[in-house]
């Protein structure tokens, strides 16, 4: 076989049209050897002599798309001084755009003999790895646009490739847990009556579940466990082609554009798959410890680890910081990916130990002309010391708003002295985004994610249930803020029934109306339920898949979810650029206020109020003619005026509607406790709402 010398730039395996140029950084090498696997899994090498600043390459004239490969890299094996180079095993490539097998665990995919980790180990890993593979990059991407949708009317939805596709009875079976199934027609219309706007895939980076999963009979299903940055999944692929995923995932991101949906993707560059210390050597570990992973500097033996995971990739070095900006701008250049969720995102900006708002991290994004210009959502915590830091990135970011979902979730259930809170959440959260120049688009707010109760579980269960998990129910949190209503788990008391059923209207309401950017989990519409279990990362079945049974049931939650969409997408008062200030919108001081809290009595709120323990209910008046944001061409942005109707309390309470200086009528929009209604009222009435219920008002003009 031909080699010729190649070049160092781009790193990884590129495909010209001719032949492949093969790159890879590793300052620690003392040797690289490319090793070509061929259909029956037969190896050959070949060393590369060329080096430029510390990449290795070559090109091979002969070898195109879906040829299998990886590395081995000869070099100091010194843990104690951060070094793990071991030839015997064979590395991913970390800039590998497709991965072909999965891995099989097994001692020889260690570094050292289990059971003596100050001994190497010379076992060859091989035989139980998977491949990097040489993909086709050229695909037809003509006609394909961004839906580029801004913030303010954006609606996301939560969701796992194979969790909303495996149970769906229009997906055909062959296409169902795959990027295909998820683009078919049965799918795409279910976002687009919901109004969804983009889609957050959970992780599709290649990962690899961990050992103990294994031989659980037990998988990561979520993903959260990367091995490799540039590649799709290809557990989520129906092609035959070992780099087939590739052109199947395109397809689907244009399919979804075609919609008007943007894909945002969940990514994890805060840790890989290959854990700490004892973890196995896969792709990095081999390559250059020191330059990928975070090591203690007084023993550089030990992880780092800000995750929870075992490592912390190192965000101090270049070249770390290069993988991840290189990758970010291939799934938006490359894949057209729209925007992404940075998982625990504050691990990024540890340069030393605090995390830093003026990181290189972000100074790279910021500065970035492509990365820049997408949607950036921060997971805003890791779990280190000082890593909640929620309200705390800078302006470019928007954030999963945990205080939000926290609040709300203590609102429903009936906490004391939630009111000043709840009403921050649903305004945008401005104590925590204002004074850093952001606007509500800020708050990506939710109640429910994938990590944790499910909406229906929310109102279900006071503890976790996650005894299939295998951790004698030790795993995820204790800190549910859920309330089950009066018995613990599935019901048949129609009055406990019933009552969950409002209080999962009252979540939905809440997210709806609320200021900012509402996500909404998948499934939660269709009142999903995973048994209470709040930790659902390795059930790959039906704990955690999408099921579709009641999705035709007239009147249902969906229904009120279609209903609650439209309503945020046809009212610009629901989804406000600005904050409220409290004021007039205009010279005139004695216009009507943006916003005015009432009391259930129809007066203002007073400071007394506010501060009162006890409080569960409260009013709230949105102008619409106060909207002081201007359209897109510069014109002026009106609305009707809207009336909230909030009550906590376990008994219903009299609410005196204000009198015909705000309105001189009103209709009820949505009555959590009466679905359908659509009573009028007229200024100055009493209207009586329900113990724990939501009635949303329209203004009705005069006559």
């Amino acid at each position: 076989m031909q080699v010729w010398p190649g070049t160092a730039y781009p790193l990884g395996a590129t495909w010209d049209g001719s032949g492949t140029n093969f790159a890879l950084f590793s300052e620690a090498a003392e040797r690289v050897e490319l090793c070509l696997f061929d259909e029956a899994g037969s190896e050959s090498r070949i060393a590369l002599t060329e080096v430029d600043g510390f990449v290795w390459h070559c090109y091979l004239p002969a070898v195109g798309p879906g040829q299998r490969y990886g590395y081995r890299v000869t070099g100091p094996y010194e843990p104690r001084k951060g070094h793990r180079c071991n030839p015997a095993k064979l590395l991913l490539d970390p800039y590998g755009k497709a991965v072909d097998g999965s891995l099989e665990w097994n001692p020889a995919l260690f570094d050292y003999q289990l059971g003596a980790p100050e001994v190497v180990s010379d076992a060859d890993s091989a035989p139980y790895m998977p491949r990097s593979v040489v993909i086709n990059p050229y695909f037809d991407w003509a006609g394909d646009r961004s839906p580029r949708t801004p913030y303010h009317e954006t609606l996301i939805y939560e969701a796992h490739v194979r969790g909303l596709t495996m149970r769906h009875p229009g997906v055909p079976p062959e296409l169902r847990g795959s990027y295909s199934g998820l683009a078919t027609p049965a799918v795409m219309g279910h976002l687009t009556r919901l109004g969804v706007t983009a889609i957050e895939l959970m992780p599709v980076h290649q990962s690899v579940p961990e050992q103990q999963l294994v031989e659980r009979g037990l998988t990561n299903y979520w993903g959260y466990n990367t091995i490799g940055f540039f590649a799709p999944q290809n557990g989520y692929s129906q092609s035959a082609e070992p780099h087939g995923q590739v052109a199947e995932f395109k397809s689907m991101v244009k399919t979804l554009h075609a919609a008007g949906i943007e894909v945002i993707l969940d990514v994890v560059y805060n840790h890989t798959a290959e854990g700490g210390a004892l973890g196995p050597t896969l792709s990095f570990r081999g390559i250059d410890n020191a330059a990928y992973y975070r090591l203690d500097d007084s023993d550089p033996s030990i992880y780092l680890d800000y995750t929870g995971c075992g490592n912390s990739l190192n965000v101090r070095h270049p070249h770390a910081l290069q993988l991840i900006m290189d990758s970010l701008r291939y799934w938006v250049l490359d894949m057209h990916v729209d925007g992404f969720r940075f998982d625990l995102a504050s691990a990024l900006a540890r340069e030393l130990h605090e995390v830093d708002r003026l990181s290189t991290f972000f100074e790279l994004v910021q500065q970035d002309p492509v990365v820049s210009q997408v949607k950036l959502i921060a997971e805003p915590w890791d779990v280190g010391a000082g890593g909640y830091q929620v309200g705390k990135f800078p302006p470019l970011w928007s954030e999963w708003n945990g205080k939000y979902r926290d609040t709300v979730r203590d609102y429903w259930r009936g906490q004391p002295a939630t009111l000043p809170e709840f009403a921050s959440r649903l305004t945008g959260s401005s104590d925590l985004y204002e004074t850093s120049a952001r606007r509500p688009v800020a708050s990506v707010n939710f109640v429910t994610c994938h990590d944790g109760f499910t909406l229906a579980d929310l109102v279900s269960y006071n503890v976790k249930h996650n005894e299939a998990n295998g951790d004698n129910n030790t795993d995820g949190t204790n800190d549910n803020r859920s309330w089950n209503c009066g018995t613990e788990g599935p019901a048949l008391d129609p009055a406990i029934l019933e009552l969950r059923a409002r209080q999962r209207r009252n979540f939905l309401v809440t997210l709806f109306c609320s200021q900012g950017v509402p996500m909404l989990l998948a499934g939660d519409e269709l009142g999903r339920t995973q048994r209470g279990n709040n930790n659902a990362y390795c059930q790959d079945n039906d704990v955690s898949w999408v099921e579709w049974s009641s999705a035709g049931e007239p009147g249902g939650l969906l229904e009120l979810t279609r209903a609650l969409s439209a309503l945020r997408r046809d009212h610009p008062v629901f989804r406000r650029r600005r904050f409220f200030s409290g004021q007039p919108a205009g010279p005139d001081a004695s216009a009507l206020r943006d916003i005015i809290w009432l009391t259930p009595s129809g007066t203002e709120m007073t400071l007394a109020d506010w501060g009162s323990a006890f409080a569960r209910s409260i009013g709230v008046f949105l102008n619409g003619d106060a909207i002081t944001e201007p359209g897109p061409r510069g014109e002026a942005i009106t609305d009707s005026h809207f009336l909230l109707l909030f009550n906590a309390h376990s008994e219903p309470v009299a609410f005196a509607l204000p009198g015909p200086h705000l309105a001189p009528g009103w209709e009820v929009v949505v009555d959590t406790a009466q679905p359908g209604s659509t009573a009028s009222q007229a200024a100055g009435d009493t209207l009586l709402v329900r113990d724990r219920a939501i009635v949303v008002l329209k203004a009705v003009a005069g006559t």
